[in-house]
């Protein structure tokens, strides 16, 4: 380990100095504008160095974002940003690395390669921005998009059943799930999570393309009434919205989530669940649960650590190296090599010891 991936300890810094020279050019009104702030606010709290952290991003609208941080970033190829972060782990294991994808950059053609990055558990924080549409390449249905959705590949109305980002996210074996939407006020708390799991954390924030697939979230994140139809998680708290008046239970019949009224404040009365971030089936009864009947879940569905995939890179590289010398010209000189002499003319000068000139028939090497 060299100064460079020596550890770095916690700076003082202010947004502005995550902010670039770059002029941020994403439509008016996107969601991406609130997500960058919220980011670039989160940051300073979190003592962030801009020197030790690295943004990697995709293709798409989302993956912009390393342009307009002010810190090291990669913009990569369609789909191969969780390849590329990984190995920047690997390489440097003491970065501070943000992987920012989107709905189509992440589970289409990436979906192979964020699936592995998650199951392997590779520190880093993985923001998923979901707009249920492709805005970079003018309106096509994405994996994400809801059955009916109207687009230019899709004029009658897709009939693809979307997948769910969080559902993905705990089928790989991801240790850390989270939801957040564009211009929340809790969206920093969300990243502040996310940030101190030690492994893969993957947050999906819902983002609203205000050209292609305006207000698409609109019935869980307009502000009016939004308490009646969004479910904040803490963990160790109860399960209540709608102002403390409504909560999830458990039907112990079905096994399955069902709402309750809560009369005055006795919510324990009420069999209302209290969450545990540590429990993985409760974590998929709430990404199953169908908007409409039930509130949206948000902040942390899920949070158990495990060992990351870096440590058991290290530890291995470390175990295979013990009472070794590092010998590059010995490793070289290894196997089917030979040293050529001073006297060209003389093929046998350049044979290793005991061995004849070259048959005419054997290929050069």
């Amino acid at each position: 380990m060299n100064d460079m991936t020596a550890p770095k300890a916690m700076v003082s810094t202010t947004l502005k100095d995550w902010e670039t020279d770059q002029e941020v050019r994403w439509c008016p009104g996107c969601g991406d504008y609130a997500i960058l702030k919220a980011v670039q606010r989160t940051l300073p709290q979190l003592g962030a160095d801009p020197a030790n952290t690295v943004f990697v991003s995709g293709i798409g609208c989302s993956s912009r974002f390393p342009y307009y941080m002010e810190s090291y970033g990669f913009h990569t190829i369609h789909g191969r940003a969780p390849a590329v972060a990984t190995g920047v782990k690997l390489a440097n294991p003491d970065l501070d690395i943000w992987l920012v994808t989107g709905d189509g950059d992440g589970l289409s053609i990436g979906g192979n390669h964020l699936m592995h990055v998650l199951r392997r558990n590779v520190n880093m924080q993985i923001m998923l921005f979901n707009n249920e549409i492709y805005g970079l390449t003018k309106g096509q249905y994405s994996p994400t998009s809801r059955e009916g959705t109207r687009s230019p590949s899709t004029p009658l109305g897709s009939v693809d059943h979307p997948a769910k980002p969080a559902a993905f996210a705990l089928g790989a074996g991801a240790r850390f799930v989270a939801r957040g939407f564009d211009v929340s006020k809790n969206l920093p708390e969300v990243l502040i999570a996310a940030h101190a799991h030690q492994g893969a954390a993957f947050i999906e924030i819902f983002q609203n393309c205000i050209v292609y697939n305006k207000d698409v979230f609109d019935d869980f994140a307009a502000p009016k009434g939004a308490e009646d139809r969004q479910l904040w998680l803490e963990n160790g708290k109860p399960m209540l919205f709608a102002g403390g008046t409504r909560g999830i239970a458990l039907d112990t019949t079905t096994l399955s989530l069902r709402v309750v009224e809560v009369a005055g404040d006795d919510w324990q009365g009420a069999g209302v669940l209290v969450h545990d971030v540590t429990n993985r089936v409760l974590a998929h009864l709430l990404v199953e649960m169908p908007f409409g009947p039930f509130p949206m879940a948000l902040g942390v569905l899920y949070d158990d650590p495990a060992p990351t995939f870096e440590s058991a890179v290290i530890e291995e590289r470390r175990r295979a190296s013990e009472g070794k010398q590092a010998n590059l010209a010995r490793l070289l000189a290894q196997g089917q090599t030979w040293t050529v002499g001073d006297n060209a003319a003389d093929p046998v000068s350049s044979r290793p010891e005991g061995q004849g000139a070259p048959n005419a028939d054997e290929p050069v090497r």
